[in-house]
């Protein structure tokens, strides 16, 4: 059926494009995301990756599977894009951890920051035999906030080969270079991964934690958030947590730091939350934060809470500013008040 949808295409027929490349697209969606940890960016890739694979269609000759070529063009559709933006960037990238609460943060907007990616639809496990990292693992916010501090060459070389399990001739091909290039930059792209994701990953985790303490954990943190109880917040926190806010530049690491942040700032001078029942983003628990500053009125989107765990404990909290991020993963950009 491939193959008719592909003579099809070939003459012209966009159905048949969309039907061919249609399982595709998610995996090939969040390849785009890893290579330039924006949800936005990532939507533009695709588009422009579909629209040159449509236009050079009929220059596959099938010598690679369509899978194969596909990742090709959307890898150096990343690539190009790559090398016209600034690499994408979490607070604690730009400096050292605040310390003292900021409660006037204004917005950096000299920074490309890095953003929430809902993981809804991605395939369980890996995505060949031959992959190291689990499809949820690959986009958990360590991974791919690491992946932002590799060159091009390297970024690709380690997601094609360790996420995707493409072999080293393959991604030689795919990136117009040899197989002992790829494997020097593989070496390189490692010792980064070592450096900078930690061993066990939230994947791992979570399975460890169990679905029933998982969801008990996000369901105290909202309870807490939204109650304005420092005490049953404390009680998640890990004593080396973090808590960052991009696009708001500074952040807070420790447990002393971090309450005093949320006491001065969260739990008492935002005003009054609701939040989203729980939900995934990057392979990890999250919740969207909606707040009312009136009396009355609706709750306003206004931060994606994603949280990493350490056990049952929470040690990062990374709220995304912004109802664009609430588009992305599905929500809506207001809720009602409470009956």
């Amino acid at each position: 059926m491939s193959q008719d949808f592909l003579e099809q295409a070939r003459t012209g027929d966009d159905d048949a494009f969309a039907a061919l490349v249609q399982p595709l697209r998610r995996e090939l969606h969040a390849h785009c995301y890893r290579m330039l940890g924006s949800a936005h960016d990532a939507d533009d890739a695709l588009q422009e990756a579909l629209l040159r694979a449509w236009r050079g269609l009929t220059g596959f000759e099938g010598r690679s599977s369509l899978r194969s070529w596909l990742y090709t063009v959307a890898t150096r559709v990343c690539l190009d894009a790559a090398e016209s933006r600034s690499r994408r960037a979490l607070p604690m990238d730009l400096g050292p951890a605040s310390t003292r609460t900021v409660v006037d943060d204004a917005p950096s907007v000299e920074t490309a920051w890095l953003g929430p990616y809902g993981d809804l639809g991605l395939t369980e496990g890996t995505a060949a035999p031959e992959a190291r990292y689990e499809q949820r693992e690959a986009v958990e916010l360590a991974f791919v906030a690491m992946l932002q501090h590799l060159p091009g060459n390297q970024r690709a070389a380690l997601v094609l080969f360790d996420v995707l399990g493409f072999s080293a001739g393959e991604i030689a091909t795919m990136m117009d270079t040899s197989p002992s290039s790829v494997n020097s930059a593989l070496a390189r792209a490692r010792a980064v991964v070592s450096a900078r994701v930690p061993p066990v990953s939230q994947q791992r985790t979570l399975r460890q934690v169990g679905d029933a303490q998982l969801r008990e954990t996000v369901v105290t943190f909202v309870r807490a958030l939204e109650s304005g109880d420092t005490d049953l917040l404390v009680s998640l926190l890990t004593e080396d947590v973090t808590w960052s806010m991009p696009p708001l530049p500074h952040w807070y690491a420790g447990l002393p730091a971090v309450t005093d942040f949320a006491v001065r700032v969260p739990l008492t001078g935002c005003g009054e939350w609701r939040h989203s029942e729980p939900i995934s983003a990057n392979g990890q628990p999250a919740v969207g934060g909606y707040l009312r500053q009136e009396s009355a009125g609706t709750f306003q989107a206004w931060s994606i809470d994603v949280l990493t765990l350490r056990g049952p404990q929470v040690c990062a909290v990374t709220s995304f500013i912004g109802p664009e991020h609430f588009v992305a993963l599905g929500l809506p950009l207001t809720l009602p008040p409470p009956a």
